[in-house]
C-alpha cells in the first residue's frame, strides 16, 4: 500500500470546494495540502477556520487567492476544481494544472462530455494531459451520474433499447450563487426570459453532454439536440443558503431535452430545478424510463441530494483518475464510482 497520503489542492472554496474539503477532512489517507479562492472573506484565512472545524493535528492550511502560491510542480496528486459550469471558462484553470503535472477534477458541468460542444478545447486538453502524463475528468451529480452513467448502466440489463426518459425533479438549494445566478433565481419573469433569449441565463448545463454521453455508450446516431427552459414562479418567499425568491418571482427553471435519431427524439431529459421546492408542494425525485426488452423503470424519492452527490463524485473519483491512464476522460472511461470507505491510499496503484 502507498504510505504516502493522497495529496489534494482545492481551487474554488465556496458551496461545493468547502463541501469537498468537509468531506476529505474526515477521509483516512488523503490530506490537503493547498487551498485557492479569490472571494475577499476567505483568503488569507485559515482553512479549518473558515469550515469550523478543529484543526487537531492537522498543518494550517492559508487560502491564497493566487494559484501560483498553491499549485506548483509535484505539490499534489490533484487538484480538485469548483470555479466554473462551462468548458471555456474552465479551461485556462485546468490547462495551468495539467501544465504543472497535477490531475484535475472540474466540476464544470460541460466538462462531463466537453467535446459535445467544446470539441477543440476537449482535444487541446487531452493532448496536454497526455504531455504532462496526467488526466482530467468532469464530474458531479448532474451530469456525471444521475441522468447518464445511471441510465447507461440501466441498459445492460436490457438486450433492446428504443426510448430513453431520464428525469431529475431537484432542490438548488445546497448550491452557491454562480448556479443561483444561472437559473435566474430571484429574477421577475421578464428578466428571466430576456435572459434566457440573450444567453444570460444558462438554466441547467449538461443535456448536451448528457445525451452525447449515452449516445457514445449505446453508439446511437444521434442526429441533432434541442433544449427548452422556462422560469418556475413560485407563490411564496423562498430562501436558500444562498438563493432568494420573492413571492412571484423565479424560484428556479424547469428544462427540457431531445436527442433525435432519424427525426425521432430517443432520448428525452425533463429536468426542473428550483430552490426550497417543498415550499411549492413539489417532491424531489429521480427517474429512469427504459423502453425496450425488458422494459426498465427507475424511481429514486426523494431525490439524492445535489449538492452532497457532487460533493462525493468529486471526492470518491480522485483515486481512479490519479491511477487512469494519461489524458480526458468522462465517467465511460473510468471504473464505476463507489464510495470510499476505508483508506484511500488502498484504491491507488501510484
Amino acid at each position: 500500500m502507498r504510505t504516502e497520503p493522497v495529496k489534494v489542492v482545492i481551487w474554488g472554496f465556496g458551496a461545493m470546494g468547502s463541501g469537498m474539503a468537509k468531506v476529505l477532512l474526515n477521509k483516512k489517507g488523503v490530506s490537503i495540502v493547498g487551498i485557492c479562492d479569490c472571494h475577499e472573506a476567505r483568503r488569507g484565512r485559515e482553512m479549518h477556520e473558515v469550515l469550523g472545524v478543529d484543526r487537531l493535528d492537522r498543518k494550517p492550511v492559508i487560502i491564497e487567492a493566487e494559484i501560483e502560491s498553491v499549485l506548483t510542480e509535484g505539490c499534489c496528486d490533484i487538484c480538485l476544481i469548483a470555479t466554473h459550469s462551462f468548458t471555456k471558462d474552465a479551461f485556462p484553470g485546468i490547462a495551468y494544472a495539467l501544465s504543472k503535472k497535477v490531475n484535475v477534477i472540474s466540476t464544470a458541468e460541460e466538462m462531463a462530455y466537453p467535446k459535445a460542444k467544446n470539441p477543440a478545447l476537449a482535444e487541446q486538453l487531452d493532448q496536454l494531459a497526455k504531455a504532462n502524463g496526467v488526466s482530467v475528468l468532469g464530474t458531479g451529480i448532474n451530469p456525471g451520474l444521475m441522468m447518464d452513467l445511471l441510465v447507461v448502466a440501466l441498459t445492460g440489463c436490457m438486450t433492446e433499447v428504443k426510448h430513453i426518459e431520464a428525469k431529475r425533479v431537484n432542490s438548488l438549494s445546497p448550491f452557491g450563487k454562480a448556479v443561483m445566478d444561472e437559473q435566474g433565481v430571484g429574477l421577475t419573469e421578464a428578466a428571466f426570459l430576456a435572459g434566457a433569449a440573450d444567453g444570460s441565463i444558462a438554466g441547467h448545463v449538461g443535456f448536451e453532454e448528457s445525451i452525447s454521453m449515452i449516445a457514445e455508450a449505446l453508439q446511437l446516431s444521434i442526429d441533432h439536440i434541442k433544449t427548452q427552459k422556462s422560469p418556475i414562479l413560485t407563490a411564496v418567499e423562498r430562501k436558500s443558503a444562498y438563493g432568494h425568491a420573492a413571492a412571484g418571482h423565479v424560484a428556479g427553471v424547469n428544462m427540457t431535452g431531445q436527442g433525435y435519431c432519424q427525426g425521432e427524439a430517443v432520448i428525452n431529459m425533463i429536468h426542473p430545478q428550483q430552490i426550497e421546492p417543498q415550499l411549492g408542494g413539489v417532491q424531489t425525485g429521480d427517474y429512469i424510463t427504459l423502453t425496450g426488452t425488458p422494459p426498465v423503470h427507475m424511481a429514486i424519492t426523494p431525490e439524492v441530494d445535489g449538492g452532497i452527490g457532487t460533493i462525493a463524485m468529486c471526492v470518491n473519483m480522485i483515486p481512479h483518475v490519479v491511477n487512469a491512464r494519461p489524458g480526458l476522460k468522462t465517467m465511460l472511461d473510468l471504473p464505476v464510482p463507489r464510495a470510499i470507505i476505508g483508506d484511500m491510499r488502498h484504491y491507488m496503484e501510484v
